[in-house]
């Protein structure tokens, strides 16, 4: 668990010279590839991991690589979508009626980013995030040899509902001013391209360009080549506090301190915790963990040819070898771990809507996990303001897999002084301090 500290400042005498050179919170999936990015700029590396690798939202995600997902969930209606929703339990999108000032706050914030001019420019930074990362995680899997089951899939968006298919018509235009391809299919069209699905569909959207890989081999895969490559990774490790010394930062942890020229807080949905911690309290409001849930089961005998999203129902279906997931949801109800049977029902119920085999014939695993939720749905990727030697890598919603080795790139560029490899500024963490 994370202790409350504050920054402070070390006397003369206990100064010494940083032993690592970076220390990265979090082994994630976010954390894991600043690591990676880090080495190839010639940085050293520390991975610190409170549990074990991957063990947070990394692990039970669907595992897809989507520029198509660039529109924020900061969008206008979704604040009065939220507030019909909270007396329906298995909603997609669930708010529990509870006293959390800090929620309620965070949603206040929110809602002021639920509106066309915010909509429009966290779709411009998310896309930009997320197309740099899928052509960049396809690199590194050649570079690599990265054996996470990747292929270039594509991904549909499926409507079962007629008026839910209008509806999306809405936001194509957006797409196609950030140049994702994409193709309007009909019920008959869709049906016949994907056997997977029951008749009755209304229409789909196709992205060509979206991927897909096995999120937990990815993980695995990522930490490989961070140990290959001479960095260090410490699991059962926990992060308790920061002080600033000559030449760096002191980072203190579960097994003892350690000495380093600069530290990466990639802590995910675990950031507002350390708010205090980091001297940032304003981080405490700028993110919240989005509770998600999946389902993963032994493959039936009749997966999906691609990823698809049933729109209807807000329901991921993925596929790899002989394991198939369902997945998504969005739930804040704080750090609640309990396993909500009813909303791991809804995501049987929209499969059962969809497809002819909507579940495996064996479940292997029933999951829940925290997406770390920004305010305006972009990552703060950057320097803390007024605390040198410290940099974020956090908020990343529900595109930790697909923004990862984007953000780690582009924090490694901005950690070395090179040329970006996109647009900084829209991440800067400095743009809520």
């Amino acid at each position: 668990m994370v202790t409350a500290a504050t920054i402070t400042e070390l006397e003369p005498a206990q100064v010494g010279r940083p032993a690592d050179d970076v220390v990265v919170v979090g082994g994630g999936v976010a954390g894991l590839a600043c690591a990676r990015a880090l080495l190839d700029a010639g940085r050293g590396v520390r991975v610190l991991e409170a549990r074990t690798l991957g063990s947070g939202a990394s692990h039970g995600n669907c595992g897809t690589l989507t520029p198509s997902h660039a529109p924020p969930l900061a969008a206008p209606g979704t604040v009065m979508t939220a507030l019909r929703w909270m007396l329906v339990p298995d909603a997609p999108l669930y708010i529990p009626p509870r006293l959390d000032p800090h929620l309620w706050r965070w949603l206040w914030r929110f809602a002021l980013h639920c509106n066309v001019r915010d909509w429009r420019a966290s779709a411009h930074a998310k896309h930009a995030l997320l197309e740099d990362s899928r052509a960049r995680i396809e690199s590194w899997i050649a570079r690599d040899g990265l054996q996470c089951e990747f292929t270039r899939s594509g991904e549909d968006y499926v409507f079962r509902d007629p008026r839910a298919f209008e509806h999306e018509m809405a936001e194509v235009p957006l797409l196609r001013e950030l140049g994702i391809e994409l193709e309007l299919l009909d019920g008959a069209a869709c049906e016949a391209g994907e056997p997977a699905l029951k008749p009755g569909v209304a229409g789909a959207i196709r992205f060509s360009g979206d991927a897909a890989l096995r999120p937990d081999h990815y993980v695995d895969e990522l930490a490989r080549v961070v140990r290959t490559h001479g960095g260090v990774i410490d699991e059962g490790r926990a992060f308790t506090g920061i002080e600033r010394i000559d030449g760096g930062v002191r980072v203190q942890t579960s097994q003892g301190p350690l000495d380093a020229r600069d530290v990466v807080v990639a802590s995910g949905a675990w950031s507002p915790l350390l708010a205090r911690v980091l001297g940032q309290r304003w981080l405490r409001g700028v993110i919240q963990p989005g509770k998600g849930y999946s389902i993963t089961y032994d493959a039936p005998p009749m997966v999906p040819r691609r990823p698809l999203v049933l729109r209807d129902h807000s329901v991921c279906v993925t596929a790899w070898g002989n394991s198939y997931r369902l997945g998504s949801t969005m739930e804040f109800s704080g750090y609640d771990a309990t396993l909500n049977p009813r909303r791991l029902a809804a995501l049987e119920r929209g499969a059962h809507a969809f497809l002819h085999e909507p579940v495996g014939p064996a479940v292997r695993e029933r999951w829940c996990g925290w997406r770390p939720m920004c305010v305006d749905d972009v990552p703060l990727i950057g320097a803390v303001p007024g605390a040198p030697g410290v940099w974020l890598a956090t908020g990343h919603g529900m595109m930790g897999v697909g923004m990862s080795a984007g953000t780690g790139q582009l924090l490694a560029d901005l950690m070395t002084g090179r040329d970006p490899a996109i647009d900084p500024h829209p991440y800067r963490p400095a743009r809520f301090a």
